[in-house]
């Protein structure tokens, strides 16, 4: 099936195939007649990266007036980073129509802002800021049409339950609503069952624990060698993630490849909003190749031609991992992820991994270490467990008075 068989615009049409895409994907199959035939609220449960945007976005554009210039649809996301991305997509999706098209989200000035609500028709936008808007009275809803939840189990993960449901207040009753989401948990149903009504569910394929198209390996290396170990990894046409654990680490390492000629860039929580916005943006037009990111900062991006994840330093638990290699292998392209591992880390990442079912094999980079080094940090790890359990000191016993 085409795009066009879809029954969408000739416009919406054109726009995707200018983008490279000739087939429309399993959610869009499913999910563009749906909101096109304008009757029932959609609920959508597809994979992460299958194309959800384009799957409400591509019906809604062309169901929007381009004459009112008003909010006509509201789109919810739980980061700035995909607010932003979710905007974007929306314009190369819009081709030559005059829909005019906002993200609105924190850390950005609030006057420019409001100065585009005036005449903007789709609101892109995170909880936070939507609901400051709203409380300022230069974000109305009256004339909204669509409301539209993107990776709502996300959402509400971040505790955004209570900021949702004030917007679900501050809109109209005469509404659709459309709630997009890879897994489906219970509050997540609960929401859905509260403000949707008789909602038409769409469930492709649930979001796997670990996509089945990211290859899986760690590297044992010593704690000297691991950056010599990373620069080999990052010769092999490379062009993704290196994520630290700490702010500093990404700083201090994105400096050190950029000296070693590596086209690395750093991205955390202390640089400021435009700033973040311009490294991702360099990293997206693929000027930068390797970015060097926290946890939080690389939170919602979503570039399906990511290669590789190489976890620079071992993730804390099994949902940072999962979050971790995420970000490759998505829209049905093969990515890599790489863990690189000091020796006395090997058990503990194993027992991170266990829960995703997924065997994660040692790579051929990993080094036959020296006898020495292996015992000296077999030592460590007895001593370090030793102290855990036993050096705390016991209450002493109070001597009884006859």
């Amino acid at each position: 099936m085409s795009f066009r068989e879809l029954g969408l615009s000739k416009a919406s049409v054109e726009a995707v195939e200018r983008k490279g895409f000739s087939e429309p994907t399993d959610v869009q199959r499913e999910v563009i007649p749906l909101i096109l035939d304008g009757r029932s609220d959609v609920i959508g449960q597809s994979k992460t990266g299958s194309g959800k945007t384009a799957a409400f976005g591509l019906p809604i554009l062309d169901l929007i007036d381009e004459s009112r210039k008003e909010v006509q649809t509201l789109v919810l996301t739980p980061t700035r980073e995909l607010a932003i991305q979710v905007s974007e997509e929306l314009r190369s999706l819009r081709g030559r129509r005059k829909i005019d098209i906002y993200a609105i989200y924190g850390g950005q000035p609030i006057g420019p802002q409001i100065r585009a609500l005036k005449k903007a028709q789709i609101v892109v936008g995170t909880p936070g800021r939507v609901l400051d808007h709203i409380g300022r009275g230069t974000l109305r809803l009256d004339s909204l049409r669509f409301f539209v939840l993107d990776e709502a189990d996300r959402m509400l993960d971040m505790g955004f339950q209570e900021d949702i449901e004030a917007i679900f207040r501050a809109t109209p009753r005469e509404k659709r609503v459309m709630m997009f989401s890879a897994t489906m948990p219970m509050d997540v149903l609960l929401l859905a069952k509260k403000y949707m009504k008789k909602p038409e569910v769409v469930i492709v394929s649930r979001d796997e624990i670990v996509p089945g198209e990211v290859e899986q390996e760690f590297v044992e290396v010593s704690p000297a060698r691991r950056y010599e170990v990373l620069k080999r990894i990052l010769n092999g046409g490379f062009y993704g993630i290196v994520f630290c654990q700490t702010k500093v680490e990404t700083r201090e390492l994105a400096e050190r490849l950029r000296r070693d000629g590596f086209r690395a860039e750093a991205l955390n929580g202390d640089m400021s909003q435009p700033a973040r916005e311009r490294t991702f943006g360099r990293f997206k037009r693929g000027k930068t190749e390797v970015l060097v990111a926290t946890d939080v900062a690389a939170r919602g991006i979503d570039v399906p031609e990511i290669s590789h994840v190489v976890n620079y330093s071992i993730p804390m638990n099994t949902e940072q991992y999962i979050h971790r290699i995420g970000r490759t292998g998505r829209m049905g392209r093969k990515g890599k992820a790489v863990t690189l591992l000091a020796p006395d880390e090997v058990g503990r990442f194993r027992s991170i991994v266990r829960r995703t079912g997924v065997k994660v094999r040692r790579s051929e980079l990993s080094e036959e270490l020296p006898r020495e080094y292996r015992e000296m940090m077999r030592r460590e790890t007895l001593e370090s467990e030793y102290r855990r359990r036993w050096s705390k000191q016991r209450p002493r016993q109070r001597r009884r008075r006859y």
